[in-house]
């Protein structure tokens, strides 16, 4: 079975059972594998109104058909279910190493159901399946359940696990593998919590067959090269990683600044990748068969890790308009320990801030640390006692929405769907609004990022501030990050690389003969059962909108003044432009065209 191992694992938590079953080729292919295949199990499988935290809920890690193959960035996997954050259908992609590894062991996908009594984890050494108590890790921060299991478990066994976060059902938990790689957004942390599954630790021997070699060979070393000699993947992300966009969005006048009351800081410098490769770079940390190479491994206070991506040095650093980038990794590495999304966390301590600035949240409430813009220290502080859900922290543990609506001002959460927004204001990238607004797991940037085309001019510069086609381009790049997401590969790699070369690499390990239409209708159709989904789990269309004060304030200075997101005009071409009805609902010759009846 070429680019599939062609098992399924499920895995009953409340019977304690564990059945090994064959995976459907046709469905997979239909669906590629990845963020499609988990969609469509859960579809089939999974009534969309459950309530997510129960445990009729599944939850599913799934991997793509070049996962765990030579393929430049194939190690990405995919956990599918339903989000306890947004309450739409939840997709969260990690990369690192555990995923090829999983591919090795042997299986596609592993679905977990119902509930533990007692925190339990799952061993895996190839055919060797087993659960095994985990009341001994529960309570643990991330590195210290990874390094106890690794004890436990075969020579380079690799680790997925949720920390404190994910135990105590903070809707902004998510599950970490690798020590420092995230299944980031929606709250997946807390479904797996929700079901006492402390963590998934798997090694695997085998290898993934493939349908031609000689020929996969080829490609690869063709799209590494083209990978290579890009300016972002070749240049940018490699010296600086991700965070090489703080300069470059701050320069555009669209780097959120004080929960997005501003768009622009003045000290972006002193918290941009520049910095932290100057003072803090031990080397990099690149993940399975990754030509690129933009995780950062960094040294701060004595201690190593996992340094912040672009979006938490936002997150962390102007939105709270923190300037000193210490506490941004200081911020960062409580993260990844108490296994928590960096962006949920940082927005929600900028709201909080707002919320104080108005005089709403009071002194009292605080416990001697006042939620101030700009103060680094009580962000660091917030942060800990949020994951831990200590005091104050408690509330902020669900997010910016639910806290912001406690006092009667969630117009203060930068939310679409519950899920906080990232690190790029649109009002001044008209087409990252749209995708912000229409994206299937609430607030995105990765389901459609059209920041590479309007900010960073890949595959080609279009203009930021108009509107018109932005609707098509929106289309082209969510149904291509859907793709990318279902085969098993790194959303990085799609600045230099286009449908053709994934088709390429795709057909040449499974041996199909897609054409790039097919590829991109296959995207089309993740995009659309996603949307089912959310319909059927009651996702009011009218939620594809944005914040009020992203559509109404007017940009106050800098290179973006004078924008608002212009979504009334965008939207009703986006919903033409996917083949659904003025509502936003898609038609029945949509639904047929796409074999989704």
């Amino acid at each position: 079975m070429h680019g599939y191992r062609g098992t399924i694992l499920r895995v009953n938590l409340t019977e304690q059972t564990i059945q090994k079953e064959a995976l459907d080729l046709d469905m997979a292919r239909k669906y590629i594998g990845g963020r499609g295949l988990g969609t469509k199990i859960m579809m089939d499988e999974v009534d969309p109104n459950v309530d997510p935290l129960s445990p009729e809920n599944k939850l599913l890690f799934v991997t793509g058909p070049l996962t765990g193959t030579p393929t430049p960035t194939g190690g990405r996997y995919m956990v599918v279910t339903k989000g306890p954050l947004t309450g739409t259908i939840a997709s969260s992609n990690s990369g690192g190493k555990w995923g090829a590894e999983l591919k090795m062991a042997g299986y596609d996908v592993i679905i977990f159901e119902g509930k533990a009594e007692k925190p339990v984890y799952l061993a895996i050494e190839d055919d060797k399946v087993e659960l095994r108590d985990a009341g001994h890790l529960w309570g643990k921060i991330v590195d210290d359940t990874t390094a106890d299991i690794l004890k436990e478990m075969p020579e380079k066994t690799k680790v997925s696990c949720i920390g404190p976060a994910g135990e105590k059902l903070s809707l902004m938990a998510c599950i970490m593998n690798d020590v420092d790689r995230a299944a980031g957004r929606t709250g997946v942390g807390a479904v797996m919590g929700s079901k006492n599954l402390k963590a998934i630790a798997v090694r695997g021997t085998g290898k993934v067959e493939l349908a031609d070699e000689e020929g996969l060979a080829a490609v690869v070393k063709e799209h590494t090269k083209m990978l290579r000699e890009n300016g972002v993947t070749g240049e940018g992300l490699p010296t600086f990683g991700s965070a090489v966009l703080v300069n470059i969005i701050n320069e555009s006048g669209i780097l959120p600044t004080n929960n997005f009351q501003t768009s622009q800081a003045d000290y972006a410098e002193e918290i941009s990748g520049e910095r932290m490769t100057e003072k803090y770079l031990k080397r990099k940390h690149p993940c399975y068969r990754c030509p690129i190479g933009c995780g950062r491994w960094i040294e701060l206070d004595g201690k190593e890790g996992g340094g912040p991506e672009y979006e938490t040095l936002w997150a962390f650093g102007s939105d709270c308009g923190v300037d000193n980038i210490e506490d941004i990794m200081r911020a960062n590495f409580l993260c990844n320990e108490l296994g928590i999304d960096t962006i949920s966390m940082g927005a929600t301590i900028a709201a909080a801030m707002e919320l104080y600035q108005e005089g709403l949240i009071k002194d009292e409430e605080l416990d001697g640390m006042p939620l101030e813009f700009g103060n680094g220290e009580a962000m660091v502080e917030w942060t800990r006692r949020t994951g831990l859900r200590e005091g104050f922290g408690d509330k902020m543990a669900d997010g910016s929405y639910r806290l912001t609506d406690s006092y009667g001002r969630s117009d203060l959460s930068m939310t679409v769907n519950k899920q906080e927004l990232p690190a790029y204001d649109p009002r001044g990238v008209q087409g990252q609004g749209l995708s912000y607004a229409t994206s299937n797991r609430g607030g995105c940037h990765v389901r459609g990022y059209l920041i590479s085309p309007e900010i960073l001019a890949a595959p080609e510069a279009i203009d930021r501030f108009t509107t018109e086609g932005k609707a098509t381009w929106t289309k082209i790049f969510q149904d291509l990050t859907a793709v990318i997401d279902s085969v098993g590969l790194c959303l990085f790699t799609s600045f230099a690389l286009g449908a053709t070369q994934y088709r390429e690499m795709l057909n040449a390990a499974t041996g199909q003969n897609l054409t790039d239409e097919e590829l991109m209708e296959a995207g089309d159709r993740v995009w659309n059962i996603e949307r089912l989904f959310n319909l059927k789990a009651g996702i009011d269309p009218k939620n594809d909108t944005l914040p009020k004060r992203l559509l109404e304030d007017p940009v106050a200075d800098g290179p973006s003044k004078g924008y608002i997101t212009d979504l009334k005009t965008m939207l009703p071409q986006y919903y033409k432009e996917r083949g659904w009805d003025e509502g936003g609902v898609p038609t029945d010759e949509t639904i047929e065209k796409l074999g989704l009846k």
